[in-house]
């Protein structure tokens, strides 16, 4: 199947800069229990009992000035005095191991499964970027029809409609579509074609969609008879879709 190529745009719209990502919250609390479990590493019941006491005085001594009101380190500090010394009070003649609290450890766990997510975001954006800068290369050398789209390329899609500050991109727009209805690149594998539903944009997916009802009824047309379908999609997606269908039912 041969489907018609939209004529391309040779006007490019800056792109605009791309910012680093946001450093993680930092969280008083967590920072309050570590320093709990940091003292309390090798305190037996009754220097965890004193150290609590401690921390009660000053949680009532906190409570008579309004400006501490929202702290929720100091809070935190005395609820992690109170789990260590309940800890040791349910294990008599032991002394608290970090290492040995199963909360801890749980904790622990989870930030370490967090640190990989947040790597693999990190992984992955750097990835689409780089997609990115490809294409837009592809773009500015005019030969962006040419390349077959990969997996990913519909985020990467975002990522270049972010860097024009929400412009939309009627070239990367068309060669999508295009390549979704001549079954290119990714868009090979059935599953793929069903994943873009819910990635790309319905103005592209009905782009798309009148594409291959256009090049079944018409083998061949000159890329001028078709240059209305990218511009009816982006006016009235919802109509173009309904006219692919239409025409599916016209062939069938």
């Amino acid at each position: 199947m041969t489907t018609p190529w939209p004529p391309r745009r040779t006007a490019r719209r800056p792109l605009a800069p791309r910012v680093a990502a946001p450093r993680e919250p930092v969280d008083p609390a967590r920072i309050g229990r570590r320093v709990v479990r940091r003292r309390a590493k090798g305190m037996d019941a009754g220097a965890v009992a004193a150290a609590l006491e401690e921390a009660l005085f000053d949680a009532r001594q906190d409570s008579r000035y309004e400006d501490l009101a929202d702290d929720v380190r100091g809070p935190a500090e005395l609820a992690e005095w109170e789990r260590i010394a309940q800890l040791l009070a349910d294990a008599p003649g032991t002394v608290y191991d970090p290492d040995a609290d199963d909360v801890v450890q749980a904790e622990l766990a989870a930030d370490a499964a967090a640190a990989a997510a947040r790597e693999a975001e990190l992984r992955k954006a750097a990835r689409i970027a780089a997609r990115a800068d490809e294409l837009q290369a592809l773009r500015e050398m005019g030969t962006l029809e040419q390349t077959e789209p990969r997996d990913g390329d519909e985020a990467v899609r975002d990522e270049l409609t972010c860097r024009a500050g929400g412009y939309v991109q009627a070239d990367v727009d068309a060669w999508l579509a295009h390549a979704l209805a001549a079954h290119l690149g990714h868009y090979r594998d059935p599953a793929a074609r069903a994943a873009a539903a819910g990635l790309l944009t319905p103005p592209v997916l009905a782009h798309a969609a009148l594409l291959a009802e256009l090049a079944r009824l018409v083998p061949g047309a000159d890329v001028d008879q078709l240059a209305f379908a990218a511009r009816f999609a982006t006016t009235e997606p919802e109509a173009t879709g309904a006219l692919a269908v239409f025409l599916a039912r016209v062939r069938s």
